[in-house]
């Protein structure tokens, strides 16, 4: 594989062939950025959700060991939640916040969210003082900030331009205002999403 293709390029090349030893190895070489070598890293660790036993370890666990040794914070957290997302666990406690359910209680008043919301597709612990699984809480709070944004921009469209020569109804008022609150409630799941992120000693 040619020294300059792009690393998705490259890393598809060794897949493509069963080889992720080399595909892994020209991660290693290669500078993390948060753009191409971060989807690089996410092809494979897609990969890796979809083994098992030793198999799935030979492809997780060198990828674990570059994350964990990446100098950029926002890199490594955001690598870690991509994996997430394919059932790939490479953090052990290094990388995101560690909180409990209190505090996760104490976060979500705060930012107005409902954790009854929250606790259909995450499952939360009933003791104040025990750990939440941070990497999920984040991800799921991402989802519903952009589900809630993306229908206030749908119910935004449907209404016509409040400017324009089309007669302003009565129900267009109400569909803003359902907009507006939607568009309210994507802002306040992606701030909590963002306070998880972050180590609670430097809020």
């Amino acid at each position: 594989m040619a020294a300059g293709a792009r690393i998705t390029d490259a890393v598809s090349h060794f897949r493509s062939r069963g080889n992720v030893r080399s595909a892994i190895k020209l991660l290693r070489m290669r500078q993390p950025e948060r753009l191409r070598w971060r989807a690089a890293v996410g092809v494979l660790t897609h990969d890796a959700g979809q083994l098992w036993g030793g198999d799935r370890m030979r492809v997780e666990e060198p990828i674990r060991e570059l994350v964990l040794n990446l100098g950029d914070g926002f890199l490594q957290r955001e690598v870690v939640l991509d994996a997430r997302l394919h059932r790939v666990d490479l953090d052990r406690g290094e990388i995101l916040p560690r909180w409990c359910f209190g505090d996760l209680r104490r976060l979500s008043f705060l930012a107005r969210t409902d954790l009854d919301l929250l606790a259909r597709y995450v499952r939360l612990p009933t003791e104040f003082e025990a750990p939440i699984d941070t990497a999920a809480v984040v991800l799921a709070g991402r989802a519903f900030s952009h589900m809630f944004r993306q229908r206030a921009q749908r119910l935004w469209l449907s209404v016509p331009d409040q400017e324009g020569p089309e007669p302003k109804l009565k129900h267009h008022s109400y569909i803003l205002e359902r907009a507006d609150q939607d568009a309210e409630r994507s802002r306040r799941w992606g701030a909590l999403a963002k306070t998880l992120t972050v180590r609670p000693n430097l809020l």
